[in-house]
């Protein structure tokens, strides 16, 4: 698919999303960060479920059973009530509880530490959203601008494996194009 963004923003999706989540989940990746204290401080709660089963999987956790949640609400509205009420607790000791946060908000290196922070074999990291703007501005007909969040070694260890995976920059006509792989996508 193309879209040329001087025609408008293609937000093409199944489901009614409002632009703010967009913004704040984007801005989230841009500063590395990882926890989702900053989203739900933002009112985002994207990426809670994969927080909330760290937790519920946790030798810390004392509530009531929480096992394969996300396929059990689906079917029992009691459940989901339960549910419900034990992911309003999290959220909140998210909000309030610093170490909490740390420990159980951390997603692993998803997209914000491999665009911000990429570990290299020698033990140093490249913030590659750095390097390819550098790039862009110094070298714009390189082919080489990109950006990859796909980390074999480190998707195991991820809460979620990145959906889109690399995108890759370049200059024509004067003008910037993006073009982006996503190994999944909420697109029919």
């Amino acid at each position: 698919m193309r879209f040329d963004l001087a025609e408008g923003f293609p937000l093409l999706t199944t489901k009614k999303i409002p632009f703010r989540l967009i913004v704040s989940e984007l801005l989230w990746f841009i500063k590395g960060d990882t926890n989702i204290r900053y989203l739900l401080e933002h009112n985002n709660n994207i990426w809670n479920e994969w927080a909330f089963k760290n937790w519920v999987d946790s030798e810390e956790y004392q509530g009531p059973d929480m096992n394969d949640f996300s396929h059990r609400s689906l079917d029992d509205p009691e459940f989901m009530k339960e549910y419900d009420q034990q992911m309003d607790l999290f959220k909140k000791r998210i909000l309030e509880d610093t170490a909490f946060a740390e420990k159980f908000g951390d997603l692993g290196n998803v997209y914000g530490s491999q665009w911000r922070r990429w570990k290299t074999t020698q033990n140093e990291t490249i913030d590659q959203l750095k390097e390819v703007i550098e790039s862009i501005k110094h070298n714009p007909n390189s082919r080489r601008h990109i950006v990859s969040a796909w980390n074999p070694e480190d998707v195991p260890t991820m809460a979620l494996p990145p959906c889109h995976t690399m995108f890759q920059f370049y200059v024509a006509n004067g003008k910037l194009s993006c073009q982006l792989y996503q190994r999944s996508a909420d697109i029919f």
